[in-house]
């Protein structure tokens, strides 16, 4: 009897330490509280951001001044969804841009969203979950995030029926626009522009806890059940490297080669598996640019690559 109960004793407090490394891995990877009033000059932080403080300020301050048409869409699983509809013109091509982790388009777009207007197109930049002024306090990484970008594609497909609509994503939005090409929403989709997308959301996980200096196969376990029991998902049911061999519209993957947060050879594995699965797919990678800034280290080059491709389809 003594030997049972202090064996039923370790196994409580082994479920009990479980527990809550997979609590603390969800709260540090995914629990995210949305902030309505964030502040969209902050930065990431690093040298390669700072240097181009001015310049992405300036881009930001300019977006910022525009008016917008504020927008509400339900996600599948009922989280309010905010969008910023931008007006150019009537009948015009749409681009939805989403943007990157714990980012906001409002800043992660700066670049982007100043070329589709100069182009002559309207533009809807989505919060994402968790994020700015939506709802939820989970980021998935993309995984519900894609079915969100197919929400969004259905609420632009009823609103402009003869309009051409764009999927575009910088990170982990660039991932989420691939996870969603697939899917029986996006049909309408005439193109997908993703900048700096990471191959699937289990390894740029991986890869940020082997940086952080933990045991990246006992850490993942503990991501993974705390994604599965507090966030209700699971980082393996979507990949953006899976997802882009069924695509249904052809991709522009842009990638600056000195990415320090994704490795392009991330988008180089995308590009990869789409090819060879006969889907149309271009890969442009930038010299000396880091994560999400490829427009800032050749804009006339980016502006060149964006504009071809978009003829194209």
């Amino acid at each position: 009897m003594v030997w049972a109960a202090a064996f039923a004793a370790i196994i409580v407090v082994i479920i009990a330490a479980a527990s809550t490394f997979a609590y603390y891995a969800y709260r540090t990877a995914f629990y995210h509280v949305p902030d309505p009033n964030e502040d969209v000059y902050r930065l990431p932080r690093g040298e390669q951001y700072e240097e181009r403080r001015d310049e992405m300020t300036a881009l930001i301050r300019e977006m910022a001044e525009i008016p917008y048409e504020p927008v509400k869409i339900r996600s599948r699983d009922g989280v309010e969804l905010f969008g910023r509809y931008y007006h150019v013109a009537d009948g015009a091509p749409l681009q939805i841009q989403l943007h990157g982790y714990k980012g906001c388009g409002v800043r992660d777009f700066c670049g982007g969203n100043k070329l589709a207007r100069e182009a002559g197109m309207n533009t809807l930049v989505v919060d994402e979950r968790a994020h700015g002024r939506s709802g939820g306090r989970t980021i998935t990484f993309g995984v519900r995030e894609r079915e969100d970008c197919a929400e969004w594609v259905k609420y632009a497909s009823a609103r402009f029926p003869d309009a051409k609509i764009y999927l575009c994503g910088v990170s982990m939005g660039a991932a989420a626009v691939l996870m969603a090409s697939p899917m029986e929403e996006t049909e309408r989709v005439s193109g997908i522009i993703a900048d700096s997308a990471y191959s699937s959301p289990a390894a740029i996980i991986e890869k940020v806890c082997g940086e952080m200096g933990f045991p990246r196969k006992l850490t993942m376990l503990f991501v993974r059940i705390g994604a599965r029991v507090f966030g209700h998902f699971s980082i393996d049911e979507a990949s953006a490297v899976e997802c882009v061999k069924c695509s249904r519209a052809p991709i522009l993957l842009i990638h600056g080669e000195d990415d320090r947060f994704v490795p392009c050879d991330m988008s180089r594995e995308i590009y990869d598996a789409a090819r060879s699965a006969g889907v149309d797919v271009t890969l442009e990678t930038f010299p000396n640019a880091g994560h999400g800034i490829s427009f800032m280290a050749d804009r006339e080059r980016y502006k060149r690559v964006v504009d071809e491709f978009l003829s194209r389809c």
